[in-house]
């Protein structure tokens, strides 16, 4: 943005709003001074609807969030297909069991100060959820139907130039329409654009970086634009603000611009040195300035080679991904900045370089954050094609939708440097016969036509019908979900020389819950619904981390892996969808408060090759087995360790390849209980002493600890504090069992937004201010409000030392 450039809270007649000026053109984010209500409204539309007794809400806003949670909810009598179910049987807690189904409606009224008769006015979407029809002073602008995509409409025509306008969306969420928490609501934001007549169209600019070398990049910017005779200026500017490079053409291609600017001895983008540089673009006729434009980019390499895999900047390397859906725990689906940027943090921490949206199309502002803290990005699209997994799903818009949603995703996101790669589908039924065969080329072939510099893919599972199908081979990059056992084979028959594991493991666990025997176990269940933290039990069809490891380290074609899943979610609590309560998923490395599983450590072992990892389980407190057998592992990056049980040594074992498991954990089978010390002691190469971990036996909970991950929040009314809360004895000593009733209590300037301790069975709901301890812990979420000052969090439960934590926001 120039230097003239500015960015201002304002309040507009009734809306309160994010306002940034450029000298020709503005972008407003309706923010505040919504109305909500659900339900059926018939005239809601209408502009002097009387919306008084409506709910005040911002946006973004999630409407099903605040529950309650009821296992009627979509309840759905299904075989799901792709988990190799043959008979329909009763799911619940499918899709989260939180209120989504309805309709709603939302109303929001502007002015536009600044308007002149003659600009453009676009209403730009970055999601609602679902089939959203927009209306302005009463009449429609127009309709979507797929509630993940990014649209707008050129409302120009419809704009009151100096009054109120008056803003309208109905949305309607179908029974039966997801297989996970799809959320409700204007969950991302909503933005109005003003801008001349002549302008840069909407996503209208695209940098590419087709020739680096040592010392100089060339950057191709393509810039489309409404007008004639017309001047484009760019300057390129460093991650310092520095002007770097520039260039003025005049040369239209019909309305097109076409710029090859030098940039000299770039500073690459990887995971490593996330280093991004700004565009600048100016539009004129003749000496008059008619819009202007910033865009961020990298400058960076990819590449897929058969045998070789895939290379960034030169490097070979293998995707070390997740996959995540897109709601954010406690907060729902409603986007929110704090929240994503600490999943990529702590991801981050476990040595993760590569995200997979899961099953569609990011947010905007997912895919600025990987660009800034360096995370590559596989961007999916759809779950469904033309043949449906659920009654009411994407299949009833693919025909008329489908290539305006792949467009939209493509030019809305292309230029983050982060997506090295586009996703077609996941899992989808047209996988069969000779129809998806066509429809996986006429979908690359979109990809391909908006963005010729990025490979796509696909997620199959029906591993053996692409391969006789020529589903597989026609794709850019053949996807395997699972199926490690068919990895070998098509590797074989596919022609492109290498496989990508685009969805892995899918290890189900809950974070510190431990059972016993320890086995591996596929599709084990128990009475407390909740599933072993020792990391040994998976899915009918899915496995432990262990195989994936294998592959990914002895098959140089095997390019990296995403794993199921970064972090818990909401909906899809397999194995437990046929019993209740069960609400959310147990995949995650983490769980659904964002705190580490002990899977998290059998990750970072491997992936985080900068700090070393060691970390004990089970924890220590099992009052009732003593003199039972409790095996201990370490998961750890270091070869070989010494466990000790209160000093007495239990043996040094050797990571080694007696078998998969051996091979990446290491393991003391036949310890046997009884209170008191473990304390694991691991060597380096050389056999000395390298680290140190210890877990003690608690005894009865005694005092409240509190944990920011920032002390320090924006005064923005969006920032968040996330508070780990736990319990420790008299000693110090964490309660790993604790399961006290805690209360919440925020003062300041700030207010109590959610709290969420990872149980996938709580029926708990995430904005009231109580909630139990799960495993000796939950997290409390503290939201900023626009006002400077200090906050206090006091947190209090029965029997335990009220804790306090001072906390601060600024601007």
């Amino acid at each position: 943005m120039s230097k003239k450039s500015f960015s201002v809270i304002i309040l507009i007649l009734l809306s309160f709003s994010i306002f940034s000026k450029a000298e020709v053109r503005t972008e407003i984010v309706l923010t505040d001074y919504w109305k909500f209500q659900k339900g059926k409204v018939e005239q809601a539309y209408q502009k002097d609807f009387d919306d008084s007794k409506w709910e005040s809400v911002t946006v973004p806003h999630d409407w099903a969030i605040y529950g309650p949670f009821d296992k009627e909810i979509d309840k759905q009598s299904v075989a799901i297909e792709q988990n190799g179910e043959k008979i329909a049987r009763e799911k619940t807690g499918r899709t989260g069991a939180l209120p989504y189904i309805g309709e709603g409606w939302y109303r929001n009224q502007f002015t536009l100060p600044d308007y002149k008769k003659g600009q453009k006015v676009l209403i730009i979407f970055d999601g609602a959820m679902s089939e959203p029809t927009i209306y302005l002073n009463g009449e429609k602008v127009g309709e979507w139907g797929y509630g993940y995509s990014y649209f707008y409409f050129d409302i120009s025509k419809n704009i009151i130039e100096n009054g109120k306008n008056t803003l309208a969306v109905h949305l309607n969420n179908r029974p039966m329409s997801s297989r996970w928490y799809p959320g409700a609501g204007l969950y991302r934001k909503v933005r109005l654009i003003i801008k001349e007549d002549e302008n840069i169209t909407q996503w209208g600019t695209s940098i590419t970086t087709p020739l680096i070398t040592k010392d100089m990049a060339r950057v191709n910017i393509k810039t489309r634009v409404n007008g004639e005779n017309l001047r484009l200026e760019t300057g390129i500017f460093d991650a310092n603000g520095k002007k770097v490079s520039e260039n003025s053409s005049s040369t239209q291609f019909g309305n097109e611009f076409n710029q090859n600017i030098k940039l000299e001895k770039p500073n690459l983008w990887s995971p490593e040195t996330p280093y991004l540089y700004t565009a600048l673009t100016k539009l004129f006729a003749g000496e008059i300035l008619k819009d202007e434009v910033t865009t961020k980019f990298g400058v960076r390499e990819i590449k897929y080679e058969a045998t070789k895999g895939f290379s960034l900047n030169g490097q070979v390397r293998k995707f070390k991904g997740v996959c995540l859906h897109h709601d954010l725990g406690p907060l729902g689906t409603a986007i929110n900045k704090s929240a994503l940027r600490r999943q990529l943090t702590i991801l981050k921490d476990m040595g993760c370089d590569a995200i997979r949206s899961s099953h569609n199309m990011p947010s905007l502002e997912q895919l600025e954050l990987c660009d800034e803290m360096g995370f590559m990005f596989l961007a999916e699209s759809f779950d469904e094609w033309a043949k449906p997994k659920v009654k009411n799903g994407y299949h009833l818009f693919f025909d008329e939708y489908a290539e305006k949603d792949v467009v939209n995703l493509v030019q809305a996101t292309r230029n983050h440097p982060c997506i090295v790669m586009w996703s077609a589908g996941n899992e989808v039924p047209d996988q069969w016969g000779s129809e998806g065969v066509k429809r996986a080329k006429w979908l690359q072939e979109i990809f391909h036509r908006e963005d010729p510099t990025r490979p796509v893919t696909v997620g199959m599972d029906q591993v053996k019908a692409t391969m006789s199908s020529g589903f597989g081979a026609l794709l850019d990059i053949p996807g395997l979900n699972y199926r490690v056992n068919l990895y070998d084979e098509a590797f074989k028959v596919f022609p492109q020389g290498f496989i990508l594991g685009s969805e892995t493991a899918s290890t189900i666990s809950s974070r510190g819950i431990y059972k016993f025997p320890v086995e591996q176990f596929k599709n084990k269940k128990y009475d407390d619904h909740q599933c072993s933290s020792y990391d040994l039990e998976a899915c009918s069809w899915s496995n432990v981390p262990d195989i994936d490891f294998v592959e990914q380290d002895d098959k140089p074609w095997v390019i990296g892996e995403f794993v199921w899943t970064g972090f818990d979610y909401l909906g899809e609590p397999t194995p437990y969808d046929e019993v209740w309560p069960s609400r959310s998923s147990y995949f995650g490395i983490n769980d659904l408060a964002g705190l580490p599983k002990d899977r998290f450590y059998l990750y970072r072992s491997r992936w985080n090759t900068k700090d070393a990892t060691l970390h004990i389980l089970p924890h220590w407190n099992w009052k009732g087995r003593e003199g039972q057998i409790t095996p201990v592992f370490a998961y750890t990056s270091y070869k070989s360790a010494e466990l000790f049980v209160n000093g007495e040594s239990m043996g040094i074992q050797h990571k080694n390849d007696s078998t998969i498991q051996n091979r990446y954990r290491l393991m003391w089978m036949n310890v046997k209980y009884e209170p008191g010390t473990l304390k694991v002691v691991a060597y380096d190469n050389d056999g000395k002493v390298a680290a140190t971990e210890e877990i003690r036996t608690a005894g009865k909970p005694y005092r409240i600890i509190l944990q920011p991950d920032r002390s320090t929040i924006k005064a923005d009314g969006n920032d968040i504090s996330f508070v780990t809360v736990s319990v420790v004895d008299k000693n110090g000593v964490p309660c790993p069992t604790a399961t006290s009733q805690l209360t919440f209590d925020v003062t300041g300037n700030a207010k109590y937004r959610a709290a969420c301790n990872g149980d996938a069975t709580s029926l708990e709901l995430f904005h009231l201010p109580t909630m139990k301890l799960f495993s000796g812990k939950l997290v409390v979420l503290v939201q900023s409000d626009t006002k400077v000052g200090d906050i206090k969090l006091i947190v209090k439960g029965k029997g335990l030392k009220t804790a306090n934590l001072n906390l601060k926001s600024e601007k």
